[in-house]
């Protein structure tokens, strides 16, 4: 008789491409999944506008970062921070090469139309990488045909769905209730629907996080419907 496998564990993460804690924090969950690979998972991502000031067509990146930051010399040391934490997992935070700061509404329906398809993690990588290794334009309509058709989406149709509104409503609503929801920092991680753990945390706190959603699933989930409003 075959043994009843458990329910996956669901892991539903908050993040936006240009976001390089949520660059860092992808890889640093899929290390923790490998320390765990007797635990069934469901890695499910979610949009999030680190930015959502940054105008559809985009902008200089010398211009966002005066913006942001004040001036392109008051990241610098930031930066560092972030291209040693990157390195240290094995990423390139290939800062001087980005030239551009993208609005990322497009990057997100790109990887909501990779779900059906089981390719939107890898869609999401491949944005990251064109991004921060690569310092691409992901402004550029092009660029992001070129990224669906390299993980196996249809270039023509996808270029023809960028030139219309087609899900524009959806993923901005999804960024917006992960705003309601309380989120203010990414990325995210929302554990078995009950624990949310935020910043790219290392691998063996989520790991561990992971470990005990999966091993306490129920009585997590009935706190969470007992701390539930009547």
């Amino acid at each position: 008789m075959p043994t009843d496998q458990p329910a996956p564990v669901t892991i539903d993460v908050v993040s936006d491409v240009v976001c390089p804690w949520c660059f860092i924090g992808k890889r640093r969950l899929e290390k923790a999944l490998a320390l765990k690979p007797d635990i069934p998972v469901e890695v499910r991502y979610h949009p999030y506008f680190l930015n959502p000031w940054v105008p559809r067509e985009g902008m200089a990146r010398d211009e966002y970062l005066t913006t942001k930051f004040g001036s392109p010399e008051r990241y610098k040391s930031i930066a560092e921070r972030v291209s040693g934490a990157a390195a240290a997992e094995g990423l390139t935070y290939a800062v001087d090469k980005m030239k551009r700061q993208p609005n990322t509404l497009d990057c997100h329906r790109l990887i909501l139309w990779a779900q059906p398809s089981g390719k939107s993690a890898e869609m999401k990588q491949k944005l990251m990488d064109l991004y921060f290794t690569e310092g691409a334009d992901l402004s550029d309509r092009e660029v992001l045909v070129k990224a669906a058709t390299a993980v196996g989406m249809d270039g023509a149709q996808v270029r023809e769905m960028l030139a219309s509104d087609a899900d524009v409503d959806t993923v901005e609503a999804a960024a917006s209730s992960a705003k309601d929801a309380g989120i203010d920092g990414v990325p995210t991680f929302i554990i078995g629907g009950v624990a949310a753990i935020s910043g790219a945390q290392d691998p063996k706190v989520l790991a561990n996080a992971i470990e005990q959603i999966a091993n306490n699933r129920e009585k997590f989930l009935a706190q969470a419907r007992a701390e539930q409003p009547a």
